[in-house]
Parts: structure tokens; sequence; C-alpha cells
């Protein structure tokens, strides 16, 4: 069976790109039209407040500040931070903390 360098190279570069564009998706995507920050905007801001590695983020409406917000866990070692930036002003809205703690087996 011959397969072509086109289609194989098609097929890959098909897979790339569509991996690209998931790895920017998040929750609440849907909602992006309504604030007036961008998420990369956000982003900054909330590494600003707490630095380490965003390890999930969403957009979402909750009370507080205009309604519409941008939530981020942020994990530095074993300890993750949510940092809440408001979706229309840019503000930190709240940083409460999480601690994720490792149980050894016995």
């Amino acid at each position: 069976m011959k397969i072509s360098i086109r289609l194989v190279g098609g097929i890959v570069g098909g897979v790339l790109l569509l991996s690209a564009f998931g790895a920017y998706a998040f929750t609440g995507q849907e909602l992006a039209g309504k604030a007036k920050i961008s998420i990369a905007q956000a982003r900054a801001t909330a590494l600003r407040t707490y630095p380490g590695n965003i390890t999930d983020q969403e957009l979402e409406k909750e009370k507080g500040g205009s309604g519409l917000r941008y939530s981020f866990v942020i994990k530095k070692g074993h300890v993750s931070h949510e940092v809440g930036v408001d979706a229309m002003t840019g503000a930190i809205l709240e940083t409460p903390l999480r601690v994720t703690m490792r149980i050894k087996a016995l």
C-alpha cells in the first residue's frame, strides 16, 4: 500500500494545528466577547499577583466586581492559589490559598 508524502504531511499538519488551538481553549470561552479585558491580559495580571504555572482557567459569571471574571488556578510547588481577575476592569478580585498535599503510602 502506497501512501503519499503529501497525505501524511497534511494529516500531521492538521493534527498539530488543532492541538495548538486546543491549548488556548478555556471554560467560558463563549463569554469572551462580553469581556473588555482579554484572557492574555488577565493571565499576565494573575501571574504578577501570584507567580507560578497556570493549571486551570475559566471565564465565568459570578458575584463580585462587574459580575464577569476570569479565574485562574496558579500552582507553585505544592501550593495553589485561585486568582480572580475582573473581566471588565482587570482588577484582582480574590486570591484564596489552596494547599495540595501528597500522602505517602505506608
